[in-house]
């Protein structure tokens, strides 16, 4: 829940950056009593603030009264310098990725302990997934969240590794297992999950480099790893190359 932006010094703007701060992957359709209590915000401030941002199409109002974020939050979010010039740069190479392989394609960059999917092409035919672009996920579970956190600044690393949270029962929650697999994943230059983010699904992923920093990650979702794996990490490292060196 967002911080107590009712409080008599709060801004304006406060009030409704905790109002679009209530939404998230876990609420992403609210009642305005749960975006009031969700925002710390009066139900009547709520309810006035609730209607000027729908009339700016900030949110959007459903049939049944409650909440979702409008399509400006995301025309606007589109322009991140992360969003223009990344996903811009890597569609056509995930799309030859898509179409080589018919599996669900990932494009991520990390987002403070989480990855942050910025794309996402899938099929009829894919493995079922849980993400969605503009979601976040957990970096220990997913393959191209091991690969940005197995990249990022150690105390990052330090705060992932405290806070393993198990979410299917073949997520890794062990510190030292994990932090084994950070250290091959710099050495071999690619991640692997096993129905650690959802089960029947497992994944694939590489690093995307500009220079020597990695910036994104780049990944696969699929069944089964066991035939196809170094197919598919051929096809990442051809693709995360590509976007590299226009980046």
């Amino acid at each position: 829940m967002a911080g107590n932006t009712s409080s008599p010094g709060a801004s304006v703007t406060s009030r409704v950056l905790g109002l679009l701060a209530a939404f998230d992957t876990e609420h992403r359709r609210l009642t305005l009593t749960e975006l009031a209590a969700r925002a710390a915000l009066p139900l009547p401030t709520a309810h006035r603030l609730a209607g000027e941002l729908t009339a700016a199409g900030a949110l959007s109002r459903c049939p049944d009264g409650r909440y979702v974020v409008g399509r400006l939050i995301w025309d606007v979010g589109l322009l991140a310098p992360v969003e223009t010039g990344l996903r811009q740069v890597a569609e056509p190479f995930l799309h030859d990725v898509y179409a080589a392989t018919r599996a669900t394609v990932h494009l991520a960059v990390r987002d403070g302990d989480a990855a942050l999917y910025l794309e996402r092409m899938r099929g009829r035919t894919s493995v079922p997934v849980v993400s969605s672009i503009g979601s976040t996920l957990p970096l220990h579970a997913t393959g191209v969240g091991k690969v940005l956190l197995a990249h990022a600044p150690e105390d990052v690393r330090a705060r992932v590794l405290g806070s393993l949270v198990r979410v299917t029962r073949y997520t890794i929650t062990q510190p030292g297992l994990l932090d084994e697999q950070l250290v091959r994943i710099r050495r071999d230059g690619y991640a692997t999950t096993y129905e650690e983010m959802s089960l029947g699904a497992c994944s694939v992923a590489v690093p995307i480099r500009r220079a020597d920093e990695v910036v994104a990650a780049i990944g696969i979702v699929v069944a089964n790893l066991k035939r196809d794996r170094a197919r598919l990490v051929t096809a990442l490292e051809v693709a995360a190359q590509g976007i590299g060196r226009q980046l």
